[in-house]
């Protein structure tokens, strides 16, 4: 600050204490805020102390759970928020916030009171609760203070709210710690992770197109708790998805339905629940005839690699004492993540290999970044990135997709930036049908409305496309159904097609038309 500035400061303080002086306002006090000191969970803790945890879907959270119980934690997954838990969130939690805080605190609070209610004793000493943090320009970041407010006035004031930080660590002190954050305890959890995206892929693959209904959903119930199992006992978790492959391989399906493919992307949690968070989108998306594409959140893993490799590329060739010297050297952490990306895609494919390849591999970041480059800056953190737009154009390059949905919460900061963007990219990519959507508890009619106008332009493409095809191949959709049904491997779920159009039945249809020109 310069001599000037001081002056500047120094008359403004003086002026400001004689109009208190004569307004009688006295001297002016200040307080700053302090993060309040949260009671730790110590190893001592671990054996009567339930880990609670929530966000993802029911196969992440069962799947989870078996891989964690597995390193000998006692461990719980919450029920899926609903409405109710909305309910409560807005009664104890602050105003202005947005769904996930009001789903995610809510369902908390509720969950305490039942057990509460149940007659339960001890429930602050015998929980403990872990979540997410550290979300860039977003009201995620306050998730801690909204979860404090609402325990304390809930009657729940000594309860632990542990933060598992997206750029670091579980806040809790390492020594004795009640979570050890060490490499198996990784390692289990990206097991956990890869397995419950993987099962989620192949349901929404296959449920669209099922002969019995609801064949798809008995066996996911039935894979869930297998690989649960699996990860419980330590085992080989090839093997045992190498078991699960069978249990997919034998649902029969009709792929030659014409569904259009609607790919969802936006805010993290809005575009993974499975519940009224947001208007059970996925399901209801089915239930209208389309097949349905999530993102894996094996996406969203790489994707914070590949930001700490961009990091390091633009730190090279700074010198130690403004980098840190307590920080790794540039060069030595871009090979550190390289490394750390290279056996994460290699063992996410060793995974797809156990289920004969049916998942979709990972898109490649490189190209996401390449693709949104110039419409978004890759620098820019919060949400997602760059990877919305990304997604979006990928989507029609790469024929991923007839519609994209993008899925936030109402106001989603981070969200909505890069909503601002996807009219440039729509009037650049004609094919493009993109919809955002933003939820908050209500307004269900009116989101599925705005839903059906787009997907009805997505069923006229799929339409289009499948009809372009038949023409160029010669065939009837009669000639080619016939054709799969004489032959039983060709209508097992785990079939997979030659990725020729966006839709499943187009793929079928050239599949066969290369069969018979063989022949």
């Amino acid at each position: 600050m310069s001599t000037g500035q001081q002056t500047i400061q120094h008359q403004v303080h003086e002026y400001e204490e004689r109009l208190r002086k004569e307004l009688g306002l006295g001297g002016k006090e200040i307080r700053h805020f302090r993060r309040p000191e949260e009671r730790p969970f110590t190893a001592a803790d671990r054996p009567h102390t339930t880990i609670l945890y929530g966000g993802l879907t029911l196969a992440h959270e069962e799947i989870l759970q078996g891989a964690l119980e597995g390193l000998g934690y006692r461990v719980r997954p919450l029920p899926c928020p609903d409405n109710a838990s909305l309910a409560v969130g807005k009664e104890f939690g602050n105003r202005g916030q947005c769904n996930p805080t009001y789903y995610t605190v809510g369902n908390l609070v509720k969950y305490l009171k039942e057990l509460r209610d149940r007659g339960e004793q001890a429930i602050e000493d015998r929980y403990v609760f872990v979540t997410a943090g550290a979300c860039g320009p977003c009201r995620f970041g306050m998730y801690e203070a909204e979860y404090r407010k609402a325990l304390q006035d809930a009657g729940f004031p000594r309860f632990r709210v542990l933060l598992f930080q997206q750029g670091g660590s579980l806040s809790q002190s390492a020594a004795d710690a009640g979570v050890v954050m060490n490499l198996k305890f990784f390692v289990a959890l990206l097991k956990g992770m890869m397995a419950g995206d993987l099962l989620n892929d192949l349901a929404y693959k296959i449920r669209p197109y099922e002969m019995d209904l609801g064949q798809t959903d008995r066996v996911l119930a039935e894979a869930r708790a297998l690989l649960a199992d699996t990860l419980r006992r330590r085992t080989s978790l090839f093997k045992a998805l190498r078991r699960v492959r069978g249990l997919f391989a034998a649902i029969p399906v009709d792929p030659l339905r014409v569904k259009p493919k609607v790919k969802i992307t936006g805010e993290f949690w809005a575009m993974t629940t499975e519940g009224d968070g947001n208007y059970r989108m996925m399901r209801w998306l089915e239930g209208e005839g389309a097949e349905v594409h999530v993102e894996p959140v094996a996406t969203w893993i790489e994707y914070l690699i590949w930001a700490g490799m961009q990091f390091a590329r633009d730190r090279k060739g700074v010198s130690p004492e403004q980098h840190g010297q307590e920080k790794l050297p540039p060069w030595k952490l871009l090979l550190l993540l390289k490394a750390a990306r290279g056996l994460f895609r290699l063992h996410y494919d060793l995974y797809r290999l156990a289920l004969g390849w049916k998942p979709d591999p990972l898109p490649s970041q490189r190209r996401l970044a390449e693709y949104a480059r110039a419409y978004y800056d890759t620098h820019l953190s919060g949400g997602e990135g760059h990877l919305e737009v990304g997604k979006n154009i990928m989507a029609v390059v790469h024929k991923k997709a007839h519609m994209v949905l993008s899925l936030k919460p109402f106001g989603c900061m981070p969200s909505t930036q890069s909503d601002g963007v996807q009219s440039k990219v729509v009037s650049d990519f004609k094919e493009a049908i993109f919809l955002p959507i933003e939820t908050s508890g209500d307004s269900e009619v009116n989101a599925k409305s705005r839903v059906q106008m787009k997907l009805y332009e997505a069923k006229q493409r799929v339409r289009e496309e499948v009809q372009g095809i038949l023409q160029q191949t010669g065939l009837t959709i009669e000639e080619a159904r016939a054709y799969v049904q004489r032959r039983p491997r060709w209508t097992s779920g785990l079939r997979r097609w030659p990725h020729r159009a966006a839709s499943t039945a187009g793929n079928v249809v050239w599949k066969v038309s290369r069969k018979l020109r063989r022949a």
